[in-house]
């Protein structure tokens, strides 16, 4: 248990170490007041001393309590801080993973936080504190008698091999549980997710079946590791009794001879039985000592993976794009961009089109710092992407997503990015996005509570206050994936006066869009085909390229062009 001594939490550790040894320097008291009653009473039938010997007893209990308590709500706060320190963190990085497909972040990390937050808050970190004072224990026995004291060591030693076993027999028991269960819970996330196609394709029953085959070798593989934890714990408790009736009969062996008194006897009894029974408690939770350190073990490799943070502040970006030979591939071997190169001036406006599966939605990932392109460099003011300080390039860039996603809270607050709600900036941007009027007809207009993803609203206003939540903040560089998909005519007249007003500002915007009629705001058009650049250039001549008027195209004849070049043409035309 290693992770116990970072650096954080090393100050708890000690001080509940020190209360520990307190704890149990106390809880040797009630061994030796038997001790004196047995020899001492009732040999000198001295009422005094019984009351002196009661009180003393009385100030070392008092003494436990106090260094019990103590160690308790050291321990609790310890877990608090390993949560508060981690949690963060942890989710940021599994968000982050989720959002760039790098795949190399634990997703679970944050139960595997609370697990550790809950094994310091909870019984069995005391055993693990108590078990390292069973030498002063045995100390105190070997005062009493040197046989007894001998009998106390083989008696611990055995409990300790019995430990060494638990954690060989246990460990692989209790990986492949959590492995199992991990597994489980994921199937179940995935079903939730998707719950309204399950049930609308009729897809329900087997998705059910496949998530009991999960289910069924998660339950299977904590049945094997309940089953051995559980024998393994009986043993456990069966030898320390049994320990104890030995050392009694030995005890009374050396009393009948001579060589011991009878308070000497129950002493030793009373204090073997405590000196074990954290090793006992040990070996009966090892599944959730396995657990833990299985968690902070995947932690520590989570924290290993993570990026190292750039503290230096880059100018304020100005929007200007590059993208240099980018290629990035989906498997093995399987470019989906291919070598695309191209540069974009602040405020300059670029339309990106071509067929479905053509790579638009990568392209646009990779030029936002979603994907990491396996070759090439996307820079933003001469600056790779990956140089920027994260919230700097955060507030630099906007984006709306192809499926708009809206999370619960107000209007407002979905506008500020879950942010500190700043009444101007909010208003700015949704009339910026021209969605101001509209959002004022909703029944509490900026305060209406939107309800899990959005789900009081229209599938067009969503997408109207995603955009709005797109240019909070006045960004550099504005990327629009489908943003006129869920429009009608009213939602489209707004985007068309947000993109001027936005290349007005100097504001960089990429867009892609099916519809011909968005491609006359933008400056620039980029066509793609099977992931490579098949034009670029100013609107009209790409245009013209697609269309075979003046120039062909960069690969291909005009014939072959694909089913957007004549709605496009026909826009250059009444452009």
């Amino acid at each position: 248990m290693i992770w116990l001594l970072s650096p954080r939490l090393r100050p708890f550790i000690a001080l509940g170490a020190g209360a520990s040894l307190l704890l149990n320097l106390a809880l040797v008291v009630p061994s030796i007041y038997m001790l004196e009653v047995f020899d001492r009473v009732f040999s000198s039938r001295s009422v005094e001393t019984l009351v002196m010997l009661s009180l003393f007893a009385l100030l070392a209990l008092a003494l436990g309590f106090c260094m019990d308590r103590a160690r308790s709500l050291l321990l609790a706060r310890a877990g608090r801080i390993v949560d508060e320190s981690l949690s963060p963190p942890a989710l940021a990085a599994a968000l982050k993973d989720a959002a760039t497909a790098r795949g190399g972040t634990d997703r679970t990390a944050v139960q595997d936080i609370a697990r550790l937050r809950s094994f310091l808050a909870g019984p069995a970190v005391h055993a693990l504190f108590d078990a390292p004072w069973l030498p002063l224990y045995l100390l105190v026995i070997f005062t009493l008698h040197p046989a007894l004291g001998v009998a106390a060591v083989l008696a611990a030693a055995a409990l300790f091999v019995l430990g060494l076993y638990t954690e060989r027999f246990v460990r692989a028991d209790a990986e492949q549980a959590v492995s199992h269960g991990r597994s489980a819970a994921q199937c179940i996330e995935a079903l939730s997710r998707n719950a309204e196609v399950l049930v609308g394709t009729g897809m329900l029953r087997n998705a059910l079946q496949a998530w009991q085959r999960t289910h069924h070798e998660a339950m299977q593989a904590q049945q094997r590791l309940g089953d051995a934890s559980a024998a393994l714990s009986a043993l456990g408790r069966t030898l320390r009794q049994l320990v104890q009736v030995g050392m009694l009969a030995l005890g009374a062996w050396l009393v009948v001879g001579g060589d011991a008194s009878p308070g000497i006897m129950i002493a030793a009894t009373v204090l073997i039985g405590r000196a074990l029974q954290p090793v006992e408690h040990l070996i009966s939770g090892w599944k959730s000592l396995v657990e833990v350190r299985g968690a902070w073990q995947r932690l520590q490799q989570q924290a290993a993976g993570l990026p190292a943070s750039q503290g230096l502040q880059l100018p304020p970006a100005r929007g200007a794009l590059t993208l240099e030979h980018v290629t990035w591939l989906a498997g093995p071997m399987r470019p989906l961009i291919k070598s695309v190169s191209f540069a974009l001036e602040a405020g300059e406006c670029l339309g990106v089109v071509g067929p479905s599966a053509s790579g638009k939605t990568t392209l646009l990932r990779l030029m936002l710092g979603l994907r990491t392109p396996h070759a090439g460099t996307v820079r933003l003011d001469g600056a790779d992407l990956s140089a920027w300080p994260e919230e700097q390039l955060a507030a630099a860039v906007g984006y709306l997503p192809q499926d708009v996603e809206l999370f619960a809270g107000s209007v407002a607050r979905n506008i500020a990015q879950l942010g500190e709600i700043d009444d101007a900036r909010v208003i700015a941007a949704a009339q910026l996005a021209g969605v101001h009027e509209m959002i004022l007809r909703l029944p509490q207009a900026y305060d209406t509570e939107l309800g899990d993803a959005g789900c009081v609203l229209s599938g067009g206003q969503r997408q109207r206050i995603a955009l709005a939540r797109a240019v909070y903040g006045e960004p550099r560089l504005v990327v629009l994936d489908e943003p006129n998909a869920n429009l009608d005519a009213e939602g489209e007249d707004a985007l068309a006066a947000a993109i001027a007003q936005l290349k007005a500002q100097g504001a960089t915007v990429v867009l892609v869009s099916h519809r011909p009629t968005l491609m006359r705001h933008v400056d620039k058009l980029a066509v793609l085909r099977d992931g490579a650049l098949d034009a670029f250039g100013p609107r009209d001549q790409v245009l013209a390229r697609l269309a075979g008027a003046t120039v062909q195209p960069l690969r291909r004849p005009a014939a072959a062009s694909h089913a957007v070049a004549p709605g496009l043409a026909a826009e250059g035309a009444q452009a």
